[in-house]
C-alpha cells in the first residue's frame, strides 16, 4: 500500500452509485427497482438518506449550469423535491469495466414517455418532459445512476463519504452477502 487514500487505488470504471429518487420511494418501486439493476452489477451497498441541500445541488450541478435551457427555478425545484425527503443509494459493482454503461442502459431515456419499452423508466415511468414543462418542474423518472467512472467517483463521495472507501469499496473474492433496503 502506498498511503494514498483507497478511493484513489480504486478502478472506478467497476463500480456506480444508484440513486433511487423520491417519486420510486412514493410509488413504493424501490425492490422492483433494485432487482432490475441488481441484475446487471453486484449491489454492495443500499441505504436511505434523507437528502440534505449541498448534496442534491452537488450532485446536479450541470442543471445549474445549463439551467438557461430549463424554463424551471432549478433550486426551487431540487428543493422542494428532494431537500429534506428519503432517497435510496445504491453502490454497484460490476464484474468488469463499463459498468456505469451496463447499468444506464438499464434505465432509458431521461424522459418515460420515450424511453425503450424494456428499461426501467419505460416500464414504470408515468411522467413526461412535456407535462413537466407545462407544470414549470424538473421531470420525475425514478431513478439515476452515474454517467461514467468520473461521475461514479463523484457520486460515491456525495452519497456515501470518501471517508468510507476503505469500508465499501473493497473488492472481496467471493460475494454470498444479500443486502436488504433498510426500514425507515
Amino acid at each position: 500500500m502506498t498511503g494514498a487514500p483507497a478511493s484513489t487505488l480504486v478502478d472506478w470504471t467497476r463500480w456506480t452509485v444508484v440513486l433511487l429518487k423520491p417519486d420510486c420511494l412514493e410509488r413504493g418501486l424501490t425492490d422492483t427497482v433494485l432487482a432490475r439493476v441488481a441484475a446487471a452489477v453486484d449491489l454492495v451497498a443500499i441505504e436511505r438518506v434523507t437528502v440534505a441541500d449541498w448534496q442534491i445541488f452537488t450532485h446536479y450541478w450541470g442543471l445549474f449550469v445549463h439551467r438557461h435551457r430549463l424554463d424551471v427555478d432549478v433550486a426551487a425545484c431540487l428543493r422542494g423535491r428532494y431537500v429534506g425527503h428519503e432517497v435510496v443509494v445504491a453502490l454497484g459493482r460490476g464484474r468488469r469495466g463499463d459498468t456505469t454503461g451496463r447499468v444506464r442502459s438499464l434505465l432509458g431515456h431521461f424522459d418515460p414517455s420515450t424511453a425503450r419499452p424494456g428499461t426501467i423508466r419505460a416500464d414504470f415511468g408515468t411522467d413526461s418532459l412535456a407535462v413537466a414543462r407545462r407544470e414549470r418542474r424538473l421531470i420525475d423518472n425514478l431513478i439515476h445512476s452515474s454517467d461514467d467512472p468520473v461521475a461514479a467517483w463523484r457520486d460515491f463521495h456525495i452519497w456515501f463519504g470518501g471517508d468510507r472507501a476503505t469500508e465499501l469499496l473493497a473488492v472481496p473474492t467471493a460475494s454470498t452477502d444479500t443486502l436488504e433496503v433498510p426500514a425507515r
